[in-house]
């Protein structure tokens, strides 16, 4: 069954085109939400954004892509997750001699040692780096999406990079058995 054919079943309340929707692109869905809450909260967000989709399909337009209008609102679904918890509210503002480094570990790591180590971070870090680096929104974007100021998701991805960064040395450090005093 292709798209079009199921959100025409969907969109006539067939359970069966609804259970076909949710099997087809729960996981990638799941992982989404994973990258931005904790496991219960992440399961949370998807059935919550499941319900959205099925409530709401008659306003998919047919513009764009499909799975990208599903993945904007299980996004947004993570992030009221996110703001019903307050764990923007302790965000850290902008520390000037932070530098912006350049720094990719998606060229080193698999998809699953990713989401562990986005599960390490703080809430706002996480949120601004998936946002930013994953997503592909403009720091002003996110600043309005999460009512932060820019220089505040600013900092916050340098910190989630910094974090990340500790946490992929440590990673190193412990899979290669050296302490970190035994640095040179």
């Amino acid at each position: 069954m292709t798209d079009q054919e199921l959100i025409t079943a969907c969109r006539r309340g067939e359970a069966s085109a609804q259970k076909l929707l949710y099997d087809r692109y729960a996981p990638r869905l799941f992982g989404l939400c994973k990258r931005y809450l904790q496991r219960e909260d992440a399961e949370d967000a998807l059935m919550e954004g499941f319900f959205k989709i099925f409530t709401r399909i008659d306003q998919y337009d047919g513009s764009g892509n499909f799975e990208g209008w599903m993945r904007r609102i299980m996004v947004n679904q993570a992030l009221m997750k996110i703001r019903k918890k307050h764990a923007l509210k302790n965000a850290v503002e902008p520390d000037h001699t932070l530098k912006d480094e350049s720094f990719s570990i998606q060229q080193e790591l698999e998809a699953e040692d990713i989401l562990q180590l986005l599960d390490e971070l703080p809430p706002g870090y996480r949120t601004v780096f998936n946002l930013y680096a994953i997503e592909g929104y403009k720091h002003r974007e996110i600043a309005e999406m999460l009512g932060i100021s820019i220089n505040t998701s600013k900092s916050q991805f340098i910190l989630a990079r910094k974090k990340l960064r500790e946490l992929l040395e440590k990673r190193a450090r412990k899979e290669s058995g050296i302490k970190k005093y035994d640095r040179p």
